[in-house]
């Protein structure tokens, strides 16, 4: 009942995830998840306990609120985008949704966040529900292909993926088959994007060591490596350390991190043991499962460092340079 639930309604639902996210930040904001963390309580439930380190923090306001909005280009316009900001990331990665917005804006994107938009079906896809992920990507195909659109851009690299696998969802269906493969050809990462045009470039200076971790999803479901890296280097007072085996998986594989909690944390540790060994204070990568991941990971084995996604470098870099002037 609770994955039917989970499947079927919540994830599909904006007003079911709105309600979801108060909650979350009321049992965050009124101390009560400090609470049952330091009281031991969670040890009791032993593997479940353990997932909910993983609970990711809800980002008031929420990203839902932008939805069915257009931000025009700052400077001249040169592409007109749509953004698909997910589901569970306008809880809780609204912060970055923002600031792939406002990326995309200073180098000269006009953004439109398309009103029927929904969630891309990547966990569903993940846990054999492909029937619902057909159900699901028939709805964002209609809501954007006919926007007239330069690219269709996510910056997650996990969504990323099935997003360009609606084709292969739909080669069975003769009324979406061709409209599927047409939209497959629009969806770009925000990093293959942003490396493929002629990048802004004024930035200002951003003062921290930083590593990369390759998302599984980006790094071999979409073979995009360099262009994260590429933007890295457009950011001045970045100094970047490549990390040994960036492409190895942190642990978190969609919901692997869940159903194989005791492996994915084993996993996860090795990885931990790796980026300390870089004496990074900054841990980047591209998909917000990563970067749930990661904040785990960093909280149990790591020295504090910060775990952010690769827009927000740039985010801070133009923050900054504007702030400078």
């Amino acid at each position: 009942m609770l994955r039917r639930f989970v499947f079927e309604h919540l994830l599909q639902s904006p007003a079911l995830l709105q309600i979801a996210g108060a909650l979350l930040y009321a049992y965050e904001r009124t101390g009560l998840q400090r609470l049952v963390r330091s009281s031991g309580l969670l040890k009791l439930f032993g593997e479940l306990g353990g997932i909910e380190q993983l609970t990711p923090h809800a980002e008031w306001p929420f990203f839902f609120r932008n939805i069915g909005q257009t931000f025009p280009a700052e400077g001249t316009a040169r592409y007109r985008v749509a953004f698909h900001a997910g589901c569970i990331a306008n809880v809780c990665f609204a912060r970055l949704n923002e600031a792939t917005v406002r990326v995309l804006r200073k180098n000269g994107c006009e953004v439109v966040i398309p009103a029927e938009q929904n969630c891309c079906g990547a966990l569903h896809v993940h846990s054999g529900e492909r029937e619902e992920a057909r159900k699901l990507a028939r709805r964002n195909i209609d809501a954007f292909l006919a926007g007239g659109y330069d690219a269709i851009i996510t910056n997650a690299a996990g969504c990323g993926s099935t997003l360009k696998e609606y084709h292969e969802l739909l080669e069975d269906d003769p009324d979406y088959r061709e409209r599927a493969l047409r939209f497959v050809k629009l969806v770009k990462d925000v990093n293959e994007f942003l490396a493929s045009i002629e990048l802004n470039r004024e930035m200002g200076s951003v003062p921290v060591t930083a590593t990369y971790q390759d998302s599984c999803h980006l790094a071999h479901g979409q073979r995009i490596r360099i262009p994260p890296r590429k933007l890295l280097e457009a950011a001045p007072g970045l100094r970047f350390v490549e990390m040994p085996l960036a492409d190895l998986c942190c642990g978190s594989a969609g919901i692997y991190n869940v159903v194989q909690h005791e492996m994915a944390m084993a996993i996860l540790r090795k990885k931990i043991q790796t980026v300390n060994g870089t004496g990074a204070d900054v841990v980047l990568t591209a998909n917000p499962g990563c970067m749930l991941q990661l904040r785990a990971g960093v909280a149990l084995y790591g020295k504090g460092q910060r775990v952010a996604h690769v827009v927000e470098i740039l985010d801070e870099a133009y923050k900054n340079y504007s702030a400078g002037k």
